[in-house]
């Protein structure tokens, strides 16, 4: 008998039960007690994996990128995560991506955030700008915002037209108008300019920043994602393609993160 293989199974077959074996031993060991309060993650590689194919049209890479993102809820959800935020489309991707690629994404991005307003009890909210986005999609994303505005479950944060510096200058300016609105001077702005004001007046003000940043295809860099957030998070860096990201990928995101010494910038 060849090793790897199980009597009476295929190999494919040997290799599936396997893998949820490994699957099933990786989720029981986890300490529950040391799992991340928010994760954030950039499924990359979806263009790639759909030239790697042969495939006609990209589109097809981003759906399936959008299938791995409703199954990476899931599994953040049934380990009760409190927020999760996807990077599904940058501000740079925005002003150079062709309207060829962008018209196909745009359209999966809004059917995603339609369908997962009506999932469980999560809390849709839309982190970025509407600049360059089509009113469809804008209308798309507040509707999924409006639809879960009363929901308690976990939140689920869709970065769209988001940029990282974009959002600490939208930022800065949000709280120079409300102190100029409050009637105050410039020499006072200098002593409200806090870490902690800053972070108030951000897109995801109110929320844990995030413990565990993940991203796929090998990329080991932020490409502009939660600049300010990601200051003391942990980086998790896997090498297969998005919509190759299985649950045993996170499950091993997660037991590392759970192995690693937080400082906190200490």
């Amino acid at each position: 008998m060849r090793r790897g293989t199980v009597v009476g199974v295929s190999g494919r077959e040997g290799e599936g039960l396997l893998y949820r074996l490994y699957e099933r031993r990786l989720r029981h060991r986890l300490d529950l007690a040391k799992l991340p309060r928010h994760v954030a993650m950039i499924v990359d590689g979806n263009r790639r994996w759909a030239r790697q194919r042969g495939l006609a049209s990209t589109d097809h890479g981003y759906q399936a990128g959008a299938d791995v993102y409703r199954d990476f809820l899931l599994w953040c959800d049934d380990l009760r995560i409190e927020v999760t935020t996807l990077y599904l489309l940058s501000a740079d991707n925005v002003e150079k991506r062709p309207s060829t690629e962008l018209d196909g994404l745009f359209e999966i991005i809004g059917e995603l955030a339609s369908e997962l307003s009506r999932v469980r009890d999560w809390r849709i909210k839309h982190v970025g700008a509407d600049a360059g986005l089509p009113d469809r999609l804008v209308h798309d994303l507040a509707a999924a915002e409006t639809r879960t505005a009363a929901n308690t479950g976990m939140i689920v944060n869709l970065a769209v037209g988001y940029g990282g510096r974009r959002e600490i200058v939208d930022a800065m300016r949000s709280i120079v108008r409300e102190h100029g609105r409050g009637g105050g001077t410039l020499e006072t702005l200098a002593d409200v300019l806090t870490p902690e004001k800053i972070g108030e007046h951000l897109y995801t003000g109110g929320q844990p920043d995030p413990d565990l940043l993940i991203r796929t295809s090998g990329e080991q860099r932020l490409s502009d994602f939660m600049l300010w957030q990601s200051a003391h998070s942990e980086f998790y860096f896997v090498e297969a393609l998005g919509p190759d990201f299985r649950e045993v990928d996170f499950l091993r995101a997660l037991r590392a993160y759970a192995g690693r010494d937080r400082r906190l910038g200490a």
